[in-house]
């Protein structure tokens, strides 16, 4: 599903114009960006946890000439599923929608 589709799709569900969806869902995800920036994590009921993680400063290895490298910290962002999506995806999205 590509971003038209999805704003489509949206805007059937909850009965707004298309372009009034797309304003909403972009002022969610500049607000949801802003948390990030933050450092704090966003909660949505009922579907996941997104938070910002530091992955530690490691050392890889290449393996094509065997040279050691330093991969200095970063900050990512990771996505914890609510446990009933889990579950719904496990059991190849039947059930309950």
């Amino acid at each position: 599903m590509n971003n038209k589709e999805f704003i489509s799709e949206l805007s059937r569900r909850t009965g707004y114009k298309t372009d009034k969806t797309q304003q909403l869902l972009l002022s969610v995800l500049n607000a949801m960006g802003d948390s990030f920036q933050e450092g704090d994590s966003v909660q949505v009921p009922n579907f996941g946890t997104f938070e910002v993680k530091k992955k530690l400063e490691r050392i890889m290895v290449n393996p094509t000439t065997g040279q050691r490298m330093l991969v200095p910290p970063k900050l990512v962002l990771s996505f914890k599923p609510n446990a009933s999506w889990k579950d719904h995806i496990k059991n190849g999205g039947t059930g309950d929608e």
